[in-house]
C-alpha cells in the first residue's frame, strides 16, 4: 500500500512538474521540421532595445523558443535563405533587429537556450538575414509555420520567413 500511494505521489509531481513547462511542439513539412517550446505573449512586450524591458533584446541570439533551443531538422539537403545546408539536425537561434532577423543553424545540439551560444559559434553552419515581417493579426503562442518554399515565423504581430529550396 506505501509503494503504491509513494509512485502515485511521485507520478503527481511529475506530471505537475511537466504542465508547467512550456509545451514543446514540432512543425512539420514535407522536406523540413522544427521542434520549440512554444511560448505565450501574456501580455508581455516581446522584441526591444536594450533596457526597454522586452521579454528578448535587439541585437542579442535567442533561442527563438522556450526551454532547450528550437532544432531544426532538413530532410535532405536544402537551400536556407541562399545558403546551402546539408540534411540534418541543427539548433536554430536568431537575433532580432528592429528591421531585420539574422537566423542561425549551429551544428551543437543539446543546447539549453542561448546562453552558451559564444561558446559554440563557431560551429555555425549558416547565418541568413532576413527582413522583419508584420502581420496583421496577433499570435498568442509562438508559432513556427513550414510551408513547401518558406519557414515562417510569427509571435503577436512580428516574425519572419526563410526562404527553402
Amino acid at each position: 500500500m506505501k509503494t503504491t500511494l509513494l509512485s502515485l505521489f511521485l507520478t503527481l509531481i511529475a506530471f505537475t512538474w511537466a504542465s508547467a513547462q512550456s509545451p514543446h511542439v514540432t512543425a512539420d513539412g514535407k522536406n523540413l521540421s522544427v521542434r520549440y517550446g512554444q511560448p505565450s505573449k501574456k501580455g508581455r512586450v516581446l522584441f526591444g532595445k536594450q533596457g526597454s524591458g522586452s521579454l528578448e533584446p535587439y541585437g542579442k541570439p535567442w533561442r527563438i523558443g522556450a526551454d532547450s533551443a528550437t532544432t531544426i531538422t532538413f530532410k535532405k539537403d536544402v537551400t536556407f535563405g541562399g545558403k546551402a545546408v546539408k540534411a540534418g539536425t541543427y539548433t536554430m537561434f536568431a537575433t532580432p533587429n528592429e528591421k531585420e532577423w539574422t537566423i542561425i543553424l549551429n551544428s551543437q545540439l543539446g543546447q539549453w537556450g542561448a546562453y552558451k551560444y559564444d561558446q559554440y559559434k563557431s560551429k555555425d553552419v549558416a547565418q541568413i538575414t532576413v527582413p522583419n515581417k508584420t502581420y496583421p493579426n496577433s499570435e498568442e503562442k509562438l508559432t513556427f509555420t513550414v510551408k513547401d518554399n518558406s519557414l515562417d515565423f510569427q509571435w503577436d504581430k512580428v516574425g519572419f520567413s526563410v526562404p527553402v529550396k
